[in-house]
């Protein structure tokens, strides 16, 4: 997509005689004015006094409108749709509330507090779900325990969804069929005349201490701001408009004051470009950090610097990041793990992450591997899901068409100690 862009443009230079300054081509780069929109994440009045059960509240009350319309066209409009304290048993109906799911592997600060003077600290989990483990489903006044066609492992705590089944004997609800929010409706994308881009970069990781990265990282500084490369390659970097960096811009090892003046090398070398970038996680009080990009003309894209993803994965049995992004899509929650697993602040009138409006492009960053999908919803809304990879380990980031909405990966590979002489410094895409 890219690389064919840059080829069509100019044919190869590398190997022409040089040029005099005067005839120098000068690629003006496409400019794509934008709007951000986090403001609703932005804290206003700062009060951590407040408790937890107010986001889960108006989580619950922002979502059950939505779900009962969801079961409505699921399951009829004649639906019986019941509050968990008006249930029958033995009656067939609907139930909308908020899940809960009981761990018995989850870190808990009590149980440590409990069993500090007669037992080790259990050692950290890549995961922590296990065959005990139990769903249970919350509205504002009851709860009731759940069994039956509803996968416990993939479910994860928050997530607020619409139930058909009936009440047992025994005090359980037997889930028959389940539905979630599904995608929100989606402003139209109109077409573009030319192709624009937008690189997706995270993980970048100042200041550490692997060469290899530095230069990968050199590289990709050098063909944003059309250093690199021949004519056409330079004719192509002016394509790209913008450049999202998604989190972890500085190294774990480099999270002080002093050292986060690294950062201002992004500042210097890429000023021949527009960058925004999304706070760190390494070093925050809240690790959840969100950001919405609005473009004034769509393609909407919404980011996250991934810690809403690697939190799902570590309480459910998903594997995949561009899975759980999806998951997060359709349930139309950006982190419904949090606050439970994943820290953010007490909001009490309104709960942020819930999706309002249908991105054009979703993605999330510091994942271990580029993906992606275009995920088409219910009233025929399309959104490009990406992965952005951590570009510290994997030395790739990723270029998103704003015209067609594809993605493609940009690798920066460099020398590295355990190579032979042969070998050889390479930029693919």
């Amino acid at each position: 997509m890219f690389s064919e862009l840059s080829a069509q443009r100019e044919a190869s230079s590398l190997l022409c005689r040089p040029a005099s300054e005067d005839q120098g081509p000068v690629f003006d780069r496409v400019l794509q004015a934008y709007t951000p929109c986090s403001e609703r994440f932005k804290l206003g009045e700062r009060s951590f006094s407040r408790q937890y059960a107010h986001i889960y509240a108006a989580r619950l009350m922002q979502m059950r409108p939505l779900l009962t319309e969801r079961a409505q066209q699921k399951w009829g409009v004649n639906v019986r749709i019941r509050k968990l304290c008006d249930l029958q048993t033995g009656e067939q109906c609907c139930i909308v509330g908020t899940l809960f799911k009981h761990m018995e592997l989850q870190p808990s600060i009590l149980k440590e507090i409990s069993e500090e003077h007669n037992l080790l600290p259990q050692p950290a989990r890549a995961r922590y779900i296990s065959d005990a483990d139990e769903l249970i489903l919350e509205d504002e006044l009851q709860r009731i325990k759940l069994e039956g066609k509803i996968d416990k492992d993939k479910c994860v705590t928050g997530s607020v969804i619409a139930i058909y089944g009936a009440e047992k004997n025994d005090g359980k609800f037997t889930v028959e069929e389940f539905c979630t929010a599904d995608l929100p409706l989606q402003t139209p994308r109109p077409s573009l005349s030319s192709d624009k881009f937008v690189l997706l970069a995270s993980g970048l990781g100042l200041g550490s201490s692997h060469a290899d990265s530095m230069l990968g990282l050199q590289l990709l500084v050098d063909m944003i701001t059309g250093q690199l490369g021949d004519q056409g390659e330079q004719s192509g970097a002016a394509s790209i408009s913008r450049v999202l960096l998604a989190g972890n811009l500085l190294s774990q090892s480099t999270q002080n004051k002093e050292d986060s003046t690294k950062a201002k090398y992004l500042t210097k070398k890429t000023q021949a470009g527009s960058v925004e970038a999304i706070p760190l996680s390494f070093n925050t009080l809240f690790p959840l950090l969100i950001y919405l990009f609005k473009f004034i003309f769509p393609p909407r894209f919404l980011g996250t610097s991934g810690q809403n993803v690697s939190d799902i994965q570590k309480y459910s049995s998903v594997d995949s990041h561009l899975d759980i992004l999806e998951n997060t899509l359709r349930l139309r929650h950006l982190a419904p793990t949090a606050p439970d697993t994943l820290g953010c602040y007490p909001f009490y009138q309104k709960d942020p992450f819930v999706l309002e409006e249908c991105p054009h492009v979703y993605f999330s960053g510091n994942a271990p591997s580029f993906e992606s999908k275009l995920v088409k919803g219910p009233d025929g809304q399309e959104v490009l899901l990406v992965t952005v990879p951590e570009f510290s380990s994997t030395q790739m980031a990723c270029l998103v068409n704003l015209r067609t909405l594809e993605c493609e990966p940009v690798t920066f590979s460099a020398f590295s100690a355990d190579d032979d002489d042969e070998s050889e410094m390479n930029i693919s895409h």
